[in-house]
């Protein structure tokens, strides 16, 4: 049997310990726009039809009731890591700007492919990085 067709990642999550640090972080650092906000998540717009979900952390341990349908329970712990494509001619455009927002670079690592990543920490120890391509077979 053949696998159905997938698109590309439509939302990922990070668990968050203040909701409001880590969605200015991502406003201010990567540009991102808030599509909704309550008191337990923050969904915010990824340039190129992605979704980032900011949760407060337990605050979706338990399912979620909605007009449309219930959302089952997640969760998350640890220092997770994302990351997001950009374009080369953009990596020294990041670091620059990544500098002028006092957001340190921990790490620049040039791939055996040609593309170069930056890694740098949001609000809450999470491992983010901004890739150009040449990182995976397909970027």
């Amino acid at each position: 049997m053949r696998v159905p067709r997938l698109g590309h990642v439509l939302e990922t999550s990070l668990y968050v310990s203040d909701l409001s640090a880590s969605h200015d972080f991502y406003a201010r650092v990567l540009g991102f726009e808030q599509f909704l906000r309550d008191d337990r998540m923050c969904a915010m717009g990824v340039p190129g039809a992605g979704v980032l979900l900011l949760f407060a952390r337990g605050g979706s341990a338990q399912p979620s009731h909605t007009p449309q349908g219930t959302i089952p329970a997640h969760d998350g712990t640890g220092t997770l890591h994302l990351a997001f494509a950009i374009p080369v001619g953009e990596l020294e455009a990041w670091a620059a700007h990544l500098a002028a927002q006092r957001v340190a670079v921990e790490s620049r690592i040039t791939w055996p492919a040609g593309g170069t990543s930056l890694y740098f920490r949001d609000p809450d120890n999470h491992s983010v990085e901004v890739a150009t391509p040449g990182l995976w077979p397909n970027h």
